[in-house]
């Protein structure tokens, strides 16, 4: 679920193409908990109501996990990378790698401290 989040993180380093693909891993997790989340649904739901049931767990569990575990994170990590890149190059002589490792680093440090806010 973390994927992502480590893909922005090492954007100033890496293809933007490694940066996509950690998205598409991410987005592959949320799509194989919401088809759990729908299996879990058709098992305790009456066969009536099934379809109905089944359609809101996977729908809400894409959803909330798209937001909470890809999209949201994602941009936050994404701005703050971007700012810091952008700080260190105004208020330093660093060297442009040194400025990269450390905005990766600054991103990396960052998600577990997000992580909380965005699940509340």
């Amino acid at each position: 679920g973390y994927a992502n989040e480590v893909g922005e993180s090492f954007r100033a380093l890496v293809p933007a193409a490694l940066v996509r693909a950690s998205y598409g891993v991410a987005t592959a997790y949320v799509t194989a908990d919401a088809v759990d989340k729908g299996r879990r649904a058709a098992a305790a739901a009456p066969a009536a109501e099934r379809p109905a049931r089944v359609g809101a767990a996977v729908v809400d569990t894409f959803v909330w996990q798209g937001l909470a575990s890809v999209a949201i994170p994602g941009f936050t990590i994404n701005r703050l990378c971007a700012a810091s890149l952008r700080a260190l190059a105004a208020l330093t002589r660093w060297p442009p790698a040194a400025r990269r490792w450390a905005t990766t680093a600054l991103g990396l440090a960052a998600i577990p401290v997000i992580i909380g806010p965005i699940d509340r």
